[in-house]
């Protein structure tokens, strides 16, 4: 199972950037994987797929995270065919 989290989190553009987190973000968008560049890839990917309507109302924040052992499975994103 991988250890990495990709964690895409689009936040209001009212918010700040160091406030913007999971508990915070109006949409959470979280994948597995394997390595650090694959995470940074991956939640850029899939950001620029789900596009972001609402200009500068809103904006993304992307981040890797470490699986914690005591967490829930991660329902990971799907894409469309």
């Amino acid at each position: 199972m991988p250890e990495l989290l990709s964690v895409a989190l689009v936040c209001a553009g009212t918010l700040l950037a160091q406030d913007c987190s999971r508990e915070t973000a109006l949409d959470v968008i979280i994948m597995p994987a394997r390595t650090p560049m694959e995470c940074m890839l991956q939640a850029q990917t899939v950001a620029a797929a789900a596009g972001l309507p609402g200009g500068d109302q809103r904006y993304l924040k992307i981040t890797c995270e470490r699986r914690h052992a005591d967490a829930e499975p991660v329902r990971t994103a799907r894409h469309a065919s």
